[in-house]
């Protein structure tokens, strides 16, 4: 299993990021996906996740300003945050949603950075 994230970038706050990620060597369609995000010093953290079927969840501290979908056709996930914080400064990465039982290597994560 293959998994690149990519999209990241310096932002200042209250600004938008769209990250991508590709999977291969998976059969993508029928994994749940999630996004994590590990900031300095912290443990890493799922912040959002897709169900094969397209059903979302976010975690609390980005509902309503995360949005997660997927491209099974492009074997691609991806995470649309919008009203940026300094506290989403982060690298952010792509797996399976592990909270179904399902993990694997971590790839290259993006790095974010959000400035005040």
């Amino acid at each position: 299993v293959q998994l690149q994230a990519f999209g990241g970038g310096l932002v200042q706050a209250g600004g938008s990021l769209r990250l991508s990620c590709v999977a291969s060597g998976i059969t993508f369609s029928i994994y749940a996906m999630g996004w994590y995000r590990q900031a300095p010093g912290k443990q890493r953290e799922l912040v959002a996740s897709i169900s094969s079927g397209g059903r979302t969840t976010y975690s609390d501290s980005v509902k309503g300003r995360f949005t997660i979908s997927r491209d099974n056709g492009k074997n691609s996930v991806y995470l649309q945050m919008n009203s940026l914080k300094p506290e989403d400064t982060a690298v952010y990465y792509c797996n399976a949603d592990r909270t179904y039982g399902v993990s694997w290597p971590w790839g290259q994560g993006t790095l974010v950075t959000v400035s005040s």
